[in-house]
């Protein structure tokens, strides 16, 4: 029985271990329960609690605190990255549009360009449609290539789980069957929440999709909008970007201007914001602590900004060269300086961490650590074979970030001290003993008398 309790609390401890050892968390929900991976992408928060240049100290664990395999791509990554998404118009139907023997196309108004204007659906002998869950026409006559994946956004906050099936046509009178069951979910529990609200199509190429329940609704879900991913687009994230007010230097060289950055972010731009109408030349350097020489960061650049006419105008960020994690930035001016330090702002695109749901949810990411360190999980090779295997458009499921938690604060961004070498000390030990016993017999030696 003791050794059973015992089996218990080893969980407990190593929960309570993993925590001491980190200074923040940040529960995760998760999109769908069935996801297998999940992406999740990185804020600002994250990036500030972060020590290490390398983002060792991130990882995810389960419900049992057991760290997961837990790797970061970068923001250039295609899995990093999400599809482009355009927003089509949509038609409502009416409950009995599947059953109806209606043709769409004779009580639809179509353009020149084969775009819908308006579509009147009615069922047979009736003025007014049927309330519930019809489902939609989707108009995408005006993209030029198949589509990855649609997309929804609603309006309803009651929680459900509805099949669909989904059709596409060239004329509103020939469908073909798609997507024979697929689901739009929407679930809470305490604080956890899935969504599932996006649909994966077999890259389908039509001018117009239909969407129908697979089981009568009683209520319509009350759609707000419908986007498309087309395959192979692919958009960056934006440049997101931290402002830093800085100090003037004065040093023989002249006078500069320093910063400190707040986080590991992976800096990727710089750009200088001036008070009104300036140009000056400027060079940027950086180092990751006061002990590092400081280095070039930045091809040498003019900033500039010009109010004229209602309308400003100013020069475009400076590239940096790669992705700097410095905490420590200074600007150097061609040309003589005076007064106070301009703003710098660095600009970065967020990374994702994707990790594998092992273990039993719910799951959060711990962030900020000088004393543990990630290991290395070949998730890169992993999400590639996922990748050759599922179509390149493959991604993750997505989880989201919750509200920051404390754990150890910043207890946990000091290392730990070195452990004792109590081998060298009890070598010390016993040497010094010996050199005191030597020392006492040649001096009890020299006292006594000589023989006779």
């Amino acid at each position: 029985m003791k050794k059973f309790a015992w089996c218990l609390l080893l969980p407990l401890v190593a929960f309570a271990a993993a925590r001491d050892d980190y200074a923040s968390q940040w529960p995760l929900a998760l999109q769908r329960d069935d996801g297998g991976a999940y992406r999740v992408v990185l804020d600002r928060e994250v990036y500030r609690r972060l020590q290490s240049p390398q983002l060792h100290d991130l990882v995810v664990v389960n419900a049992q605190g057991t760290p997961v395999a837990t790797a970061v791509f970068p923001a250039d990554a295609p899995l990093a990255q999400s599809a482009t998404a355009v927003s089509l118009p949509w038609f409502p139907l009416p409950v009995d549009a599947g059953a109806s023997r209606q043709d769409i196309a004779a009580i639809s108004e179509i353009a020149t360009d084969g775009s819908l204007r308006r579509v009147e659906l009615r069922s047979p002998g009736s003025t007014t449609t049927a309330p519930g869950d019809g489902g939609c026409v989707i108009d995408a006559s005006q993209l030029r290539g198949p589509l990855a994946a649609l997309r929804f956004t609603w309006s309803d906050e009651a929680p459900f789980d509805r099949g669909y099936r989904v059709s596409a046509s060239d004329d509103l009178r020939q469908w073909r069957d798609i997507v024979a069951d697929a689901r739009l979910v929407q679930l809470r529990n305490n604080e956890q929440r899935i969504i599932e609200s996006r649909i994966v199509l077999p890259a389908v190429q039509a001018r117009y999709l239909r969407l129908l329940p697979t089981t009568p609704q009683g209520s319509g879900l009350s759609v707000t909008g419908v986007f498309a991913e087309p395959v192979g687009r692919i958009a960056a994230p934006a440049l997101q970007w931290e402002e830093l007010q800085g100090k003037r230097v004065e040093t023989p060289q002249g006078p500069t201007f320093e910063y400190a950055l707040d986080g590991r972010f992976p800096v990727e731009a710089a750009d200088v914001v001036s008070a009104g109408n300036s140009t000056r030349g400027w060079t940027l350097e950086s180092r990751d602590d006061d002990a590092s020489a400081w280095r070039s960061a930045a091809s040498p650049w003019v900033a500039y900004r010009i109010d004229s006419g209602g309308k400003a105008s100013s020069s475009p960020p400076q590239p940096v060269h790669g992705n700097s994690r410095h905490r420590h930035w200074r600007l150097l001016a061609r040309e003589p300086s005076e007064g106070a330090a301009p703003v710098l702002r660095l600009g970065y695109r967020p990374e994702v961490v994707v990790f594998l749901a092992e273990g039993a949810p719910p799951f959060a990411l711990f962030a900020g650590s000088a004393r543990a360190s990630r290991q290395d999980a070949p998730l890169p090779q992993l999400v590639e074979a996922l990748r050759a295997e599922r179509g390149r458009d493959w991604q993750p499921a997505t989880a989201m970030l919750g509200t920051r938690q404390r754990l150890a604060g910043d207890v946990a961004l000091q290392p730990l001290a070195p452990p004792t070498d109590w081998k060298r000390w009890l070598l010390w030990g016993v040497l010094i003993i010996g050199a005191l016993l030597v020392a006492g017999f040649a001096f009890s030696l020299l006292r006594s008398k000589p023989a006779t």
